[in-house]
């Protein structure tokens, strides 16, 4: 079995395309419990989207989240942390959602430590990205005030989401992912 202790689940180096693509659209990681608690610390509203690397995150969640920060009216705060990486920084941002079970893929607008909207992986896997846009972005203009887009369309429009799921990425510590039947 994988480590599944204080250090992360999936080899960094693998998932770093899925950090990736969020940082380049402006989504600031949290790497620790003292991060995200001054994130959420600071004034106006917080995106938090717990990255994951399933699936539904890769097809809908991040994409979505993406085109939704295209809108004219983005969070004062783009945040993400990433399931099964730095558990202790997770473990706090979930504390802020402490009324909604835990999930992964997740993505939330907060302001002054409420949570103003949620999708979970339920509501995630069900929608396609432009869906999950359509959702944040309702949010977006009725909750900020902050100027969008994030980055130019230009440079958006260069972007391409990265489209890997887990299944074949490695068990950090050398542990084997669960190898699926070939088909």
């Amino acid at each position: 079995m994988g480590n599944f202790g204080a250090g992360p689940t999936y080899d960094p180096v693998a998932v770093q395309p899925m950090r990736d693509e969020l940082n380049l659209v402006g989504i600031r990681d949290l790497l620790t419990k003292q991060e995200v608690d001054e994130a959420f610390g600071q004034e106006g509203t917080v995106l938090l989207i717990v990255n994951s690397v399933c699936g539904c995150a890769a097809g809908n969640a991040r994409p979505g989240a993406m085109m939704a920060l295209q809108n004219e009216k983005i969070p004062d705060h783009l945040t993400t942390v990433f399931a099964g990486q730095e558990k202790e920084a997770v473990a706090q941002a979930r504390s802020y959602l402490s009324d909604y079970p835990p999930s992964s893929p997740c993505i939330a607008l907060l302001k002054d430590g409420k949570v103003l909207g949620i999708l979970q992986r339920l509501d995630i896997e069900n929608k396609s990205a432009v869906e999950v846009a359509t959702i944040l972005k309702s949010w977006f203009d009725q909750h900020c005030e902050k100027q969008g887009p994030s980055i130019p369309r230009d440079q958006f429009e260069k972007l391409i989401p990265y489209s890997g799921c887990g299944s074949s990425i490695p068990m950090a510590g050398g542990g084997m992912g669960i190898d699926m039947p070939k088909s």
